[in-house]
């Protein structure tokens, strides 16, 4: 396996950061998970357009142009020689000292993983997941914007311990006001009486490119949409329930703590926006070769 690290491969042993680096200290970064297809990478621009603007919301200067950085996820996975998988591109504020002061680390780094990912097994995608509400709230979107997809996930990693330990593969977060923020790792959509909600952004969830996808694809389908505050109440009552994530893609849940979401099953607009995500996902993108 071939690592990018600011502008040079090396191989897995010896891929290396510093111990001083402020995304190791602090998690004082930022993140993207990126999929490729057949040869093409998935929603590439829209990837790296959300990473610039993570960046510029907490100061970060990236050394790489957007373009520039675009190559460089083309060429990790070449280097590699995948034509399906999943990409970490990571950002870090760089070495510094000990202690917050940022202004200390003289440049950012940049690290670009290629490899595959299976993050639940096929059967999941045909008989859908069981979710648990989990204790660890959503971080409040006045202490840090939910859409900086930052290297600090404490917040999100308790929740998904909270939801295996209740015997789940994905947890539910709620906000302060006790509504439906997001999942530990992915978007969520529900269904009742054929119309489709899930949570504003402005409920603390950020706004996946997975979940702007799904949208487009129940404008195109003519399935109606709207982004509304809900509670466990309406997902607990919902005809069907389905997770949107990068590496997740598009995956049914079909129970919340010991409830069945509708009856138990995947449902029909949830196949179709299965189905419609998977012919995108292979068909379009920027490529690889």
């Amino acid at each position: 396996m071939k690592i990018y690290i600011d502008g040079e491969f090396c191989d897995k042993e010896n891929a290396k950061v510093s111990v001083f680096d402020h995304g190791l200290l602090y998690g004082d970064g930022i993140f993207e998970g990126i999929r490729f297809y057949n040869g093409r990478v998935f929603q590439l621009e829209e990837h790296i357009d959300r990473l610039y603007d993570s960046a510029k919301a907490i100061l970060l200067k990236i050394e790489l142009s957007p373009q520039e950085m675009i190559q460089a996820v083309v060429d990790t996975i070449r280097a590699n020689g995948l034509t399906d998988g999943y990409v970490r591109l990571v950002v870090t504020r760089g070495p510094g000292g000990l202690g917050l002061n940022p202004y200390l680390c003289e440049k950012s780094s940049v690290i670009i993983i290629a490899s595959t990912i299976q993050l639940y097994p096929a059967e999941k995608y045909e008989n859908g997941l069981t979710m648990v509400t989990c204790a660890t709230r959503r971080t409040c979107p006045a202490a840090l914007s939910p859409q900086v997809k930052s290297l600090n996930y404490l917040n999100n990693v308790m929740a998904k311990v909270e939801a295996i330990q209740g015997g789940g593969e994905e947890g539910i977060m709620l906000n302060e006001q006790g509504y439906v923020a997001e999942c530990t790792g992915d978007n969520i959509f529900i269904v009742k009486d054929g119309r489709i909600a899930t949570p504003p952004v402005s409920a603390g969830a950020l706004n996946g490119i997975t979940r702007q996808v799904v949208i487009q694809i129940c404008a195109e389908l003519g399935l109606p949409l709207i982004e509304q505050l809900f509670g466990r109440y309406e997902v607990f009552t919902a005809d069907e329930c389905f997770l949107t994530g990068t590496a997740a893609e598009v995956i049914a849940a079909v129970k919340l703590d010991g409830r069945e979401i509708g009856d138990g099953k995947p449902g029909p607009i949830t196949r179709q926006c299965i189905a419609r995500f998977r012919e995108l996902a292979t068909t379009t993108g920027t490529p690889i070769a």
